[in-house]
């Protein structure tokens, strides 16, 4: 993202001028077209209101800008171009399309981390890179001999990938997955977007969680699809309105993450699992298990998933390494039946002609190697510091002002916020003292909750966010009851 260079002899008035000359110049701003407000300008660009009036006063005297009282500044219909050839109105375009962009919140914390990086981020759903195996992975790459397979054998993804993850799923969660049902993705996401759009139609009613990462995710919204919630609490999904859904609304699919749960970190109770697979089998409804975060377990055993059950034939499974290794590799995939496999697989390769075969290869090492075992233990036992140190600092600075329950794996803390408070205040309150979370309501939560990603900022950042936290906290509670 464009900002002004303070280190530049030119003044940042006339920096700003410059670049919104050139975006109109190349048509972002047609004729006619409103400019943004100088308030929210300044914020974009991190500068005083002050500055973006003396931008603005440069372009409207060279005509490229002009202002009428009580209206918007808009770009002049006659800024003297040489050419009648007018650019196209690309702003109109970039706010059309099926596909909906980000919700206000999660754009908003992306654009305050892309401008400010002393942002302590507990926002960013990812491992801090201390965490990412990078000397381990470094190493592989340096041995690794690029070795192309055959067309006709990459279809579903690299096959010594497909190899490698079916002996994975199987060691480590019980899954018992021939290559052949597996199809290698660009991560999870590009997972939940395949099955979307191929095996779903607009109009479809599907069931998730309440609150719920796929609450978040526009991608369910700009397939047309129709969400029903299932209400979540400490353990886990609560299964028994399924029934009622399904009769009701005639729910074609069902969206879980049983094990630690995004946002709230949650395990489903074994109780409820049984349920959950009794209630999709009678119904023949399929389930999408979503399970990133099993393998972070931390004082317990891996919770088994439930496509390892003997009963979990409806079940879509999706994995990924970016929750436990190196996010960069992008690296998902997907467990189903051939018929599935073959329609996604299909998809994709009309989407990307299949990703890259480097990644999948270095992947694919990495899994095999001696360094796995050694990476899973020393991630588990920093997310625990991380996790520990996030929990003491909140009962240190917040005290009564929060509620929460520590988690037993996963990278996130769910938190109630005990006072009455609006979300969209405290995140403005937050950004501005340096830290950033995100509000419960992205999930589909009731506002006054937040989930903070204790795995993303250093250690050594903890204490120092929760500090800023707790005072945007207060700031916000005593901001609502003026």
């Amino acid at each position: 993202m464009w900002k002004p260079d303070r280190r530049s002899p030119t003044p940042i008035y006339l920096q700003i001028a410059d670049r919104l000359q050139h975006l109109i110049n190349q048509g972002e701003y047609s004729p006619g077209s409103p400019l943004p407000s100088e308030r929210k300008l300044a914020e974009l660009y991190g500068v005083n209101r002050s500055t973006i009036v003396q931008a603005y006063t440069e372009l409207r005297a060279h005509g490229f800008i002009e202002s009428r009282p009580g209206s918007k500044t808009r770009v002049s219909l006659h800024r003297g171009r040489k050419d009648q050839t007018l650019p196209p109105e690309w702003h109109r375009y970039a706010e059309n399309g099926i596909f909906l962009p980000n919700t206000p919140f999660l754009r908003h914390i992306r654009e305050a981390l892309a401008q400010n990086p002393s942002i302590i981020d507990f926002a960013s759903g990812k491992l801090s890179l201390n965490l990412s195996p990078v000397q381990e992975i470094n190493e592989i790459m340096r041995n690794c001999i690029y070795q192309p397979e055959p067309e006709n054998d990459s279809i579903l993804g690299f096959p010594p990938l497909r190899r490698a993850l079916s002996a994975f799923l199987r060691k480590y969660r019980g899954i018992d997955a021939s290559p052949d049902s597996i199809l290698i993705t660009s991560g999870s996401q590009q997972a939940l977007y395949l099955i979307t759009q191929c095996l779903l139609s607009p109009g479809d009613a599907v069931a998730v969680e309440s609150p719920s990462y796929a609450l978040s995710l526009s991608m369910f919204q700009s397939a047309g699809l129709r969400m029903y919630r299932l209400p979540v609490d400490e353990h886990g999904v609560r299964p028994e309105g399924l029934r009622t859904l399904q009769k009701k609304y005639r729910i074609q699919m069902l969206f879980v993450n049983p094990n630690f749960q995004n946002p709230t970190g949650t395990l489903l109770q074994q109780e409820r699992k049984r349920l959950l697979l009794e209630t999709a089998g009678k119904l023949r409804l399929p389930i999408v298990e979503d399970d990133q975060f099993s393998l972070t377990a931390y004082d317990i055993n891996s919770p088994a998933p439930l496509k390892a059950e003997s009963d979990a034939v409806n079940t879509l499974y999706i994995g990924s390494f970016s929750k436990i290794a190196a996010s960069g590799l992008r690296i998902g995939w997907i467990v189903a039946p051939s018929s599935v496999i073959k329609r996604l697989a299909d998809a994709r390769r009309q989407m990307d002609l299949g990703f890259s075969v480097i990644p999948q290869q270095i992947a694919a090492e990495f899994m095999e190697s001696r360094y796995f075992d050694p990476h899973m233990d020393k991630l588990r036992q920093e997310l625990i510091r991380k996790r520990d140190k996030a929990a003491e600092a909140l009962r240190k600075h917040l005290g009564d002002l929060v509620e929460f329950t520590v988690p037993q794996g996963g990278l996130h803390l769910w938190c109630k916020i005990v006072p009455e408070v609006t979300d969209s205040r405290l995140l403005d309150e937050a950004l501005r003292q340096g830290v950033a979370f995100v509000p419960g309501s992205v999930y589909g939560a009731e506002a006054g909750y937040m989930r903070l990603t204790y795995a993303r900022p250093g250690a050594y950042d903890i204490e120092p966010g929760i500090i800023r936290l707790a005072s945007a906290v207060r700031n916000a509670v005593t901001y609502k009851k003026i």
